[in-house]
């Protein structure tokens, strides 16, 4: 069985976030309309321990229609707020007194209670790579605008939902990895192929596997077979 030629996207789509860096690859820049037309706002909370980058941040949320529904000064205060509130959302500066934005995140991800996106400066390269580990979903670097908030909130609600639906699929461990790659690899051949952009191509495997009533690493392994099928078809032509 071969898979039909995804047609039911609206293709293209700008692939650079200025300021705003995600843990692979970037989907395409959105818009608050796209992420949220239909759906309720989006209710966040803020873990930041200068006041005044809070409430710009606040400001700025509130501004590009989401709902600010708690903040915080420090990581254990952002802790028990998450687990009270159970927001859409969680921006954690990763420098914060008590407990810091790390252990914080890696408490709110472990948890899986929400997506979150970590405050960092530039010369925290090390810091960012330790809060992929804890389990951030994207990061913004200060200073930032507000232009680059939208993008970095989008790709953080897109990759957890991601993985919750891997996750609610596949019950084992290793096989939850394996599925997360072969799915990963599978929507980079559509992202190359179709000019996909990341969140359409999960989508799309999504889809098809209910369609066909597979399951999304099935569907992954079989566009990654056909596009080795067609790459060694393409070798041997004269």
């Amino acid at each position: 069985m071969s898979f039909r030629q995804p047609t039911h996207y609206d293709w293209g789509g700008d692939t650079h976030i200025p300021g705003c860096r995600d843990f692979g690859s970037v989907g395409g820049r959105g818009s608050v309309a796209d992420t949220q037309a239909g759906a309720d706002r989006k209710r966040v909370l803020i873990a930041e321990d200068e006041a005044l980058i809070r409430l710009d941040l606040a400001e700025m949320l509130v501004e590009e229609g989401y709902d600010v529904v708690g903040e915080a000064g420090d990581g254990e205060t952002a802790v028990r707020l998450a687990e009270d509130l159970r927001p859409d959302l969680v921006i954690l500066d990763i420098k914060m007194p008590i407990m810091d934005g790390l252990a914080a995140a890696e408490r709110i991800a472990g948890g899986r209670i929400a997506p979150v996106v970590i405050l960092t400066a530039f010369s925290q390269r090390d810091l960012v790579e330790r809060a992929r580990a804890a389990g951030a979903m994207a990061y913004l670097v200060k200073p930032f605008q507000k232009s680059d908030l939208v993008p970095a909130i989008e790709i953080a609600l897109s990759r957890y939902s991601e993985i919750a639906a891997l996750e609610s699929e596949v019950a084992g461990l290793t096989d939850r990895l394996e599925t997360r790659k072969s799915v990963e690899r599978a929507k980079g051949e559509l992202m190359t192929k179709y000019q996909m952009t990341e969140p359409q191509a999960f989508k799309w495997i999504q889809r098809t596997a209910m369609d066909h009533r597979m399951t999304m690493r099935e569907v992954a392994d079989r566009i990654l077979a056909e596009g080795q099928e067609a790459g060694g078809a393409q070798a041997t032509t004269p």
